[in-house]
């Protein structure tokens, strides 16, 4: 068993936000030859694990990839599989969040939804809106570059109805006109399936986290694969563009 599991619940130097791009669903439902929807089902089963061990281990805000902007450019069959399975889940697992005190944001453009399904997303913010133990954050029709334009472009309409001044606008402004206003940074990225890209995800928010990918394909991305991710983080020295305490020849 890996060494690393014996880590207490409370690892000290634990990230606050921890932002997750969970790739390799379907490569890990094509090497056992089952159709990619298996994958996706057995990646929502994934999802659910990283949720409650994240809360276990102290995490506070927790935000997953789960459909990018991208993505709507698969087979049809599949993109109208995800838009179903994504907030099906969220209704299914409900009640456990509720139990765990878990607070959901959906950030993305829900417009791809169907309005039915937008009302049971809904259902689920609403109902979990006073969750205290941690914050998940479901990404979904997300990509990092749309957000930062729709930012701009509200700014920009602030700034023709005369409710702001050009020279007022500095990166605080801009940030709390993102998806992500109001919730901290990610300190740490973990990409999982092999890929070291970014992919469109959270570009904005980013700029100072740790990034850590993993060969491993996300239904397999177990509690031990992701104490091996938190054992790394908590070995990095996060200067934030200064130098390390005491290095100052």
């Amino acid at each position: 068993m890996c060494a690393i599991r014996c880590i207490e619940e409370a690892l000290p130097g634990m990230p606050q936000h921890l932002a997750v791009v969970m790739d390799g669903n379907g490569r890990w439902a094509k090497r056992r030859g089952l159709p990619r929807s298996a994958g996706h089902e057995a990646g929502v089963s994934a999802a659910k694990r990283l949720v409650e061990y994240s809360r276990r281990r102290g995490i506070r805000y927790l935000t997953i990839f789960a459909f990018s902007s991208e993505n709507m450019g698969r087979p049809p069959s599949e993109v109208a599989f995800l838009l179903n399975l994504i907030p099906k889940a969220l209704n299914q697992y409900c009640d456990e969040l509720l139990r765990h005190d878990i607070r959901v944001h959906c950030v993305g453009d829900r417009s791809i939804l169907s309005p039915e399904t937008q009302r049971r997303v809904d259902e689920v913010l609403q109902e979990t809106r006073s969750g205290q133990a941690m914050d998940l954050v479901v990404a979904f029709g997300y990509g990092g570059r749309w957000d930062i334009v729709a930012a701009a472009r509200r700014l920009m309409a602030e700034a023709k109805r005369g409710l702001l001044e050009p020279d007022a606008l500095d990166e605080a402004l801009f940030t709390a006109r993102l998806q992500l206003a109001g919730l901290p940074d990610p300190d740490l990225l973990v990409r999982t399936g092999g890929e070291r890209r970014i992919s469109n995800f959270l570009l904005w928010h980013i700029a100072y986290a740790e990034l850590y990918f993993s060969d491993v394909l996300w239904p397999d991305f177990d509690e031990a694969r992701l104490d091996e991710a938190l054992h790394w983080y908590t070995r990095r020295t996060r200067r934030f563009g200064l130098l390390p305490d005491g290095d100052h020849a």
